[in-house]
C-alpha cells in the first residue's frame, strides 16, 4: 500500500552466528564476556554484531548466566521516609556493581509479608528484608527459602546477615535528655505491636525507669504514621504528661499538628520527641528533637553484605549493630513550672508547712549550671527552670545564627519568650539582633533595601560563643565572649556579655549587659529606619515575647504601643494574660529597663509582642576602630499584673 512502512525484523543471535560463521553458543559466550573463546573468533563475532546492529536480549542473557542482576527489597511501608532512605542507600551501592533494585511494599501486614517476599525473590537474584513484621518462627522458616538474603532492623541469629539499630539506646538517650529538663511523667506513643524495633524501644524505656525510680512512662498505643500520631493527641493530653516520645518522626509530626490545632504550645506546655531524624525533622514547627539513625548507611551496608553472599555462598552470616545520636532541637524544653508544683505538692498541707526548711535569700537566688554542655538557669532552692542559653549554631544561615536565651520563664513556669514563631521565624527569645553592622545582617530574614523594600540578601552574619563560663565567684552570672563574623567568615567585632539573675519577693530579675568592641576596624550600625524606612529603627538586645490572650503595654509615657514605640522612656512593660491548654488564665508582667544612656524603644504589641532599646533609631551609630558601645536590659519577671504606678516604682528600683 502506498505510504505503508514495513517493520524491519529484529536481528537475532542466529543472524549474528550465520554472519560470523560460528555457532549460536559461541555468540552467546562472546556476548556474555566469557574468556573461553579464541580472540580472533571473538573479534569476528563482535564485528558481525556491530554490522547487523545486534542488541542482546537481557532476558536471554539472564537465562544464560542464571542471574538477573536485580535484587528485591521488601519494606513494611514505602511511604515512610526512613525506608526511602534505606532504599536510596541500597540503590546507589548496588548500582556501582551493576545491579538494579526492585521494591515491594507489604503495607504493614505480617500475614502477607512472607508470600510477598517469596514472590519478589523468585524474580531476582537475592532479597533484602527491611524491618519485617512477621513473627520469629515465620522469619526463620522463610530465610532458607529466599536465600541469599539480608535482614535490616531485625536481629537474625542464623540464616542471613542482619543489620540492627540500637533503638533501646535511642530511648535511653531521649529519656535522659527529658529527665535533665525536669520531666518525670512521660508518654510513649507506641508503634505497631508487630514491630521488633518497637519492642527494642520498650527495652530502653524499661532501662530508663530502672535508672530513675521516680520516672513514670505512660504507654499509649498508636502506630507508625502521621495519622496515628494525630489520633493519639487526645490520649496524650488526657494522660497529664509533660513530655511525649513518639515511635518515630512521622508519629511525632501528627502529634505536633494535633497539639497545634488544640492550642497546646510545644514545648512550653508539652515537649515532643521523635526517632529516626528524617530529613523533614529539622523543618518541623517547632524543629523536632529526635534520634538520628544512619539510614543511608544501613542501605549501603545491606548491599555490601548481600553482594558478599551472592559472590560467595560460604560468606559468614553476621550481625552488624549501628549506633544512634540524639539531636536536640526546639520541640523539647523544661518541664512546665505548674507541673513541678503539682507533682511536688504533699497530700498533707500541714506536713508540708513543717517540712520546708528555712533558707536565706542568697540560697534561693538562681544559679547557672551546665546541662549536656548547655548553660541553664535554675532557682537554687527547688531547681525550678528559669532560662536556657542556646548557642544558636544550628540555626539556619538566613536567620543569622546567634546565641540566645529561650525559654525564659516566670517563677510559675509561664514562658515569657518565643523562639522561631510563625510570624517571624528569625526571632529567637532574647538575643542581640542587629539588622546592619557594616552591611552584614545579624537580625535574620529579609534586609530592607531603599527603593526596593524587604529583600532576602546573602548578607547574614554569625555570632559564635568563643568562651562561655559561669562566674566562679557568682554562680548566678553567666559570662560569654562572642565573635561576630560577616557572611564571608571575616571578623567584624568582639563582644563581652554578662547575663545575671536574682530573686525578688514575688518574681525574679534577669540582667543582660553587652559591650561591643570594634577590635577589627570602625563600625557603622544601621537599621531599616536609617536606610530609608521610617519608624523601623530596630536592632539591639531584642526580647521577643510569646503571643498571649491579651497584651497591654505600659511605659513612662502612658499606656499603649503608640506611646512607647519611639520613646526614650526608661522602662516599658508588657502586661499579659495567658490561657493554657486547660483554659486556665495566668497573668504576667515583663518589665524591661535600659542599662545604657536613654535610647529609643522599638516596640510591637498588636502585630506581635517584642521590644529592644534601638542602637540606631534614626541615624547610624558609628564606633571608631578600637572603640566600644554598650547595650542591654534589666528585666523583672512577675506572675501578676502591674499597673503603671507600680511598674514605674519597680523600674526605679531596678536601675
Amino acid at each position: 500500500m502506498p505510504g505503508a512502512t514495513t517493520r524491519r525484523p529484529a536481528v537475532t543471535i542466529a543472524d549474528v552466528a550465520r554472519a560470523a560463521g560460528v555457532s549460536r553458543a559461541t555468540v552467546s559466550r562472546v556476548m556474555n564476556g566469557r574468556s573461553t573463546v579464541d580472540p580472533a573468533i571473538s573479534a569476528r563475532v563482535q564485528e558481525a554484531a556491530i554490522e547487523l546492529n545486534y542488541r542482546p536480549s537481557n532476558v536471554a542473557r539472564s537465562l544464560s548466566l542464571g542471574r538477573t542482576t536485580t535484587v528485591a527489597l521488601v519494606v513494611p511501608d514505602l511511604a515512610n521516609p526512613v525506608f526511602q532512605e534505606i532504599l536510596r542507600g541500597v540503590t546507589s551501592a548496588a548500582g556501582e556493581d551493576g545491579y538494579r533494585v526492585l521494591v515491594a511494599d507489604s503495607a504493614e501486614d505480617p500475614g502477607t509479608e512472607a508470600s510477598i517476599a517469596r514472590e519478589a525473590r523468585a524474580r531476582c537474584d537475592a532479597l533484602i528484608l527491611v524491618s519485617p513484621r512477621m513473627p520469629d518462627g515465620a522469619l526463620d522458616a522463610l530465610l532458607p527459602e529466599v536465600s541469599p538474603a539480608v535482614v535490616v532492623n531485625r536481629d537474625v541469629p542464623r540464616g542471613a546477615p542482619s543489620l540492627v539499630v540500637d533503638y533501646a539506646d535511642a530511648m535511653v538517650q531521649v529519656v535522659e535528655h527529658l529527665v535533665e529538663l525536669g520531666h518525670r511523667r512521660i508518654a510513649y506513643v507506641a508503634g505497631p505491636r508487630a514491630s521488633v524495633s518497637d519492642i527494642a524501644r520498650r527495652r530502653g524505656l524499661t532501662a530508663s525507669c530502672e535508672r530513675h525510680p521516680d520516672l513514670e512512662v505512660v504507654d499509649l498505643p498508636a502506630g507508625s504514621d502521621i495519622t496515628a500520631g494525630h489520633a493519639a493527641a487526645a490520649d496524650v493530653l488526657a494522660s497529664r504528661v509533660t513530655a511525649a516520645v513518639a515511635f518515630n518522626d512521622l508519629v511525632a509530626f501528627g502529634l505536633l499538628a494535633a497539639l497545634n490545632e488544640a492550642g497546646v504550645a510545644v514545648p512550653a506546655d508539652l515537649s515532643v520527641c521523635g526517632v529516626d531524624d528524617i530529613e523533614l525533622a529539622r523543618y518541623a514547627t517547632p524543629a523536632l528533637t529526635t534520634v538520628a539513625v544512619p539510614q543511608q548507611d544501613l542501605g549501603r551496608h545491606a548491599w555490601r553484605e548481600l553482594h558478599a553472599v551472592v559472590d560467595d555462598a560460604g560468606h559468614a552470616a553476621e550481625t552488624t549493630r549501628f549506633g544512634v545520636q540524639l539531636q536536640v532541637r526546639a520541640s523539647t524544653g523544661p518541664v512546665p513550672r505548674s507541673a513541678v508544683r503539682a507533682t511536688a505538692l504533699p497530700e498533707d498541707p500541714v506536713a508540708a508547712a513543717t517540712a520546708v526548711p528555712e533558707v536565706t535569700q542568697a540560697e534561693q537566688d538562681p544559679a547557672w549550671s551546665l546541662e549536656q554542655g548547655v548553660p541553664a538557669l535554675y532557682r537554687s532552692v527547688d531547681r525550678a527552670p528559669l532560662a536556657r542559653y542556646d548557642s544558636g549554631q544550628d540555626l539556619p544561615t538566613i536567620h543569622s545564627p546567634r546565641p540566645f536565651l529561650h525559654p525564659v520563664s516566670s517563677l510559675a513556669g509561664i514562658p515569657l519568650t518565643e523562639s522561631g514563631p510563625v510570624d517571624h521565624r528569625h526571632h529567637y527569645g532574647v538575643s542581640l539582633a542587629v539588622p546592619d553592622v557594616n552591611g552584614t545582617s545579624y537580625w535574620g530574614g529579609r534586609t530592607f533595601v531603599a527603593d526596593v523594600g524587604p529583600t532576602l540578601l546573602p548578607n547574614h552574619g554569625r555570632q559564635t560563643s568563643v568562651q562561655t563560663t559561669i562566674d566562679p565567684l557568682s554562680p548566678n552570672v553567666l559570662l560569654d565572649t562572642v565573635a561576630w563574623t560577616d557572611e564571608h567568615g571575616r571578623p567584624v567585632l568582639d563582644e563581652r556579655r554578662r547575663v545575671g539573675a536574682r530573686l525578688l519577693d514575688d518574681g525574679w530579675v534577669l540582667e543582660w549587659r553587652s559591650t561591643l568592641h570594634a577590635a577589627h576596624g570602625p563600625l557603622q550600625i544601621s537599621s531599616p529606619a536609617t536606610n530609608g524606612r521610617p519608624g523601623a529603627g530596630y536592632g539591639g538586645l531584642f526580647w521577643r515575647l510569646p503571643l498571649a490572650h491579651r497584651t497591654r503595654v505600659l511605659s513612662a509615657e502612658g499606656e499603649g504601643e503608640d506611646l512607647a514605640h519611639g520613646s526614650t522612656s526608661p522602662w516599658v512593660a508588657f502586661v499579659q494574660r495567658h490561657r493554657d491548654a486547660r483554659g486556665e488564665e495566668h497573668s504576667t508582667t515583663t518589665l524591661l529597663t535600659q542599662t545604657s544612656p536613654a535610647r529609643h524603644w522599638f516596640l510591637r504589641a498588636a502585630e506581635y509582642p517584642g521590644a529592644c532599646p534601638a542602637l540606631a533609631w534614626d541615624t547610624p551609630l558609628r564606633v571608631p576602630a578600637g572603640g566600644t558601645v554598650e547595650t542591654g536590659v534589666v528585666a523583672a519577671l512577675l506572675d501578676r499584673e502591674l499597673d503603671i504606678d507600680a511598674a514605674a516604682a519597680l523600674a526605679t528600683g531596678l536601675r
